[in-house]
């Protein structure tokens, strides 16, 4: 597997489990887990979800460019 494709798929799970915690500390979500309504979940979940996305814009634009790691 080629080093670039771990820049992808970590952004991509990065970038859902940010949202997920966003949506969840925020309240967003309903009464089903301990992180609800936390507003500090929200921050760390955008914090989160920006790092994956920082990962998936570089390892797309690797792939672009062709160099595969």
């Amino acid at each position: 597997m080629k080093m670039v494709w771990v820049w992808v798929v970590g952004g991509v799970l990065a970038l859902a489990i940010g949202v997920l915690w966003v949506l969840q500390g925020s309240g967003a979500m309903g009464d089903n887990g301990g992180m609800d309504g936390e507003s500090q979940w929200t921050v760390i979940g955008a914090v989160v979800a920006l790092v994956g996305l920082v990962l998936l814009v570089a390892g797309l634009r690797r792939l672009r460019v062709g160099d595969g790691g």
